[in-house]
């Protein structure tokens, strides 16, 4: 496979859909088998979704209230991913490193409080 100056596989079109399409399910599949967190999110976010479904009166609604939960599993594998990275870099404490695990945990936080917050307005509004 030809590779550009960084070492990168030029593919282009198909090919390379295909293969971004199979990391996104390897890192689906390495987040459920190794996050707990994403776990349980999985388990609660769907069937709030449904729910999202029947509630929401019209498409923005839905779209409201769907997005706001699929932000959550967003920000959780960037949380992940983070979390991972700063593991790799090196196992003693460094506060840089407890910065951008701290920063990952809060953008999760913000993003729950985000779908609260939507949920509110939609529903209650």
């Amino acid at each position: 496979m030809p590779r550009d100056e960084q070492g990168r596989s030029r593919r282009h079109g198909l090919p390379r859909v295909a293969r971004a399409l199979r990391n996104s399910w390897r890192g689906l599949q390495a987040a459920w088998r190794q996050e707990p967190a994403f776990r349980e999110e999985m388990v609660v976010i769907p069937p709030l979704g449904l729910l999202a479904l029947m509630l929401g009166a019209d498409g923005a609604e839905r779209a409201i209230l769907v997005g706001s939960l699929l932000l959550i599993l967003v920000a959780e594998l960037l949380n992940s991913g983070i979390e991972a990275a700063v593991d790799r870099a090196g196992e003693h404490w460094d506060s840089l490193a407890e910065r951008a695990k701290d920063l990952g945990s809060a953008a999760v936080f913000m993003a729950i409080v985000n779908a609260v917050v939507l949920w509110l307005l939609v529903l209650l509004g």
